[in-house]
C-alpha cells in the first residue's frame, strides 16, 4: 500500500486496486524473531478470548494493536478469493491480492490461536463453569478497561457530529445488552446444519469487538458441544464448524472493512458501545437464565478479580505501546505507516 493512496480520513483502499498490480508496490515485511513470537502470543490471547463467553477476540485484537492489520489482511484474502472466481484478469488480480496479505502476521497468530484453543479448551471450560463469579469478574475488568481503546481511536479521527456519535454509542450498548441477556441452554446432539449456521454467525465476533462468539454459541446452545468437540478432537463436527466459520468471516469482513473506511468514527464509537453493553454478560452474579443477581458474599474475591482484569489490560497496552515506540525508531515502510495511521 503506497502512502500516496492514503487519505487523511482512511488508510484503506480497495484490496486489489491498480496500484497493487504493480510488482514494485510495497508488501508486508518479515518481522524479526521477537516480532514473530509477539504475533504468536497475540494469537494465543485472541484464541483464549474466543473460548470465554462474553469476551470478544476482536477486543483483544484492538488491545494488542493488530486490529487494523488483521482486518486489512482479511479483506485482501476475501478479495483474492473473489478475484479467482469472478471479474477480469483473474490470475493477475488474485496473485496481487494474496501478495499483499500480511502472512507474517497471520500465520504466527493462527499458530498461537489454534495452539491455545486446542490445549486450553478443557481448562477454560472448567474455569468458566467451576468458578463462574471469579471468571466473569476477571473478564469484566478486562473488557471494561478495553473500552478505552476504540474510544481513543475515535478521538484521534476527525469529523463526526456529537449527537450522531452518541446515538451510535447508545445503539451499540442497547444491542449488546439485549444480546447478552438472551437465555442459554445446551443442545445435546445438534445437527450439522445448525453447527454450520451457528459457526457462520459466531465467527463474526472474531472481528467485531464487543460481541463474543462464545456467548453467541452459548445463547444458541452450542457452547458445550463445541468445546467438547474441540477437547475430544471430533473432526467431523470441527470440519463443519470450520466451513461455516469460513463462509461467515468471508461475508462479514468486507462489510466491516468498508464501514471502517467510509464511516470510521461512528463505527469505532459503536464498537465501544457494543463493548460496554456486553458487560451485562460478564456480571459476576447471575442465574443460568442470565437474570442479574445482587452481589454475593464472595464480592471481595470477585472485586479483586475485576481489578486483576483491569491491570492485565493496562499492562498489555503499556507493552504494546512500548513495542510500537521501539518500532517507530526504525524507518517504517509506506504500508506500515499507512496502517498505523488508520
Amino acid at each position: 500500500m503506497s502512502a500516496e493512496h492514503v487519505s487523511p480520513q482512511s488508510a484503506h483502499h480497495d484490496p486489489v486496486d491498480d496500484a497493487d498490480l504493480d510488482p514494485r508496490s510495497p508488501v508486508p515485511e518479515r518481522p524479526g524473531p521477537l516480532g514473530m513470537v509477539g504475533n504468536a502470543v497475540r494469537g494465543a490471547l485472541i484464541g483464549m478470548a474466543e473460548l470465554v463467553p462474553g469476551v470478544s477476540g476482536g477486543t483483544v485484537a484492538l488491545v494488542t494493536g493488530v486490529y487494523p492489520r488483521l482486518l486489512d489482511t482479511g479483506a485482501h484474502i476475501v478479495d483474492g478469493i473473489r478475484s479467482a472466481a469472478l471479474g477480469p484478469d483473474r490470475k493477475k488480480r488474485t496473485a496481487a491480492a494474496f501478495r499483499h496479505v500480511d502472512w507474517w502476521l497471520l500465520l504466527p497468530m493462527a499458530v498461537g490461536m489454534f495452539a491455545m484453543v486446542f490445549t486450553m479448551a478443557g481448562v477454560m471450560k472448567g474455569f468458566v463453569e467451576g468458578q463462574p463469579e471469579i471468571s466473569r469478574g476477571l473478564f469484566l475488568g478486562m473488557v471494561a478497561a478495553s473500552i478505552a481503546v476504540p474510544l481513543g481511536m475515535a478521538r484521534a479521527t476527525p469529523g463526526g457530529r456529537n449527537w450522531v456519535l452518541v446515538l451510535f454509542f447508545l445503539g451499540g450498548v442497547a444491542f449488546a445488552f439485549g444480546l447478552s441477556g438472551l437465555p442459554s441452554g445446551t443442545i445435546d446432539d445438534p445437527s450439522y446444519l445448525l453447527v454450520f449456521v451457528a459457526a457462520a454467525v459466531a465467527i463474526c465476533a472474531l472481528v467485531l469487538p464487543g460481541v463474543s462468539g462464545s456467548y453467541l454459541l452459548l445463547a444458541m446452545g452450542l457452547y458445550a458441544p463445541t468445546m467438547g468437540a474441540v477437547d475430544e478432537r471430533n473432526l467431523a463436527y470441527l470440519g463443519v464448524f470450520a466451513a461455516g466459520a469460513l463462509v461467515g468471516i468471508s461475508l462479514f469482513v468486507k462489510v466491516l472493512d468498508r464501514l471502517l473506511e467510509d464511516f470510521r468514527k461512528p463505527t469505532l464509537v459503536a464498537m465501544a458501545g457494543l463493548m460496554l453493553g456486553s458487560l451485562r454478560a460478564l456480571w459476576p452474579w447471575q442465574t443460568e437464565e442470565a437474570d442479574i443477581l445482587a452481589p454475593g458474599s464472595d464480592w471481595p474475591v470477585v472485586l479483586a478479580a475485576v481489578v486483576g482484569g483491569v491491570v492485565i489490560v493496562v499492562v498489555v497496552l503499556a507493552l504494546e505501546r512500548a513495542f510500537q515506540n521501539k518500532a517507530a525508531t526504525t524507518d517504517p515502510s509506506p504500508r506500515e505507516t499507512a496502517l498505523e495511521d488508520r
